[in-house]
């Protein structure tokens, strides 16, 4: 399981992320020094690191190398999010909380996530007839209920969490 990436390391797999292309330390610190002060032997140790790590491969040319990411960045959120739900000590409890501090375009690419996999992965005897694949949905704005009819709250995102695609969410701790 992947630890999560430092500061750095994360600045640095974002940009390999993106170009999806083998990249040199050259390029990268050129691109992160439009941001930050950097050195040029920094770099090549964060890079150095998540090579030894097995975040990236790398390949000789000429004097310098090209590294190239092992997976993506998806791939890496997902384990990040695996392994936090599975050290729970209640594991339905943790997905609760976590689904509550979604937005609701997260929840939305949550339900089309769902779909997908139910889709490529299960049959329609695979699913039990009394069981809806999917909550209803609900015209915007209006709230759930609970059994007593009464409206329950809408859970809202923490602070932290607003503003983050799904496309690029940030490490837990960070």
């Amino acid at each position: 399981m992947p630890r999560p990436l430092g500061e750095l390391e994360d600045a640095v797999m974002t940009r390999v992320w993106q170009w999806n292309r083998p990249v040199t330390v050259r390029e990268v610190l050129e691109d992160l020094q439009q941001e930050r002060s950097i050195a040029y032997t920094t770099v090549m140790t964060v890079m150095d690191n998540l090579h030894q790590k097995g975040w990236v491969r790398r390949e000789a040319e000429g004097r310098a190398y090209r590294y190239t990411a092992v997976s993506t960045r998806a791939a890496y959120s997902a384990a990040l999010m695996n392994e936090a739900w599975s050290t729970s000590d209640n594991p339905a409890a943790a997905l609760v909380a976590f689904f509550g501090m979604m937005s609701a375009e997260q929840r939305e690419a949550l339900r089309d996530a769902v779909r997908v996999v139910q889709y490529d992965g299960e049959s329609a005897a695979d699913t039990p007839a009394e069981a809806p694949a999917e909550p209803p949905s609900r015209p915007s704005g209006e709230p759930s209920r609970e059994p007593s009819g009464e409206p329950s709250p809408e859970p809202s995102a923490p602070p932290e969490a607003e503003g983050r695609s799904a496309e690029h969410p940030r490490p837990p701790g960070r």
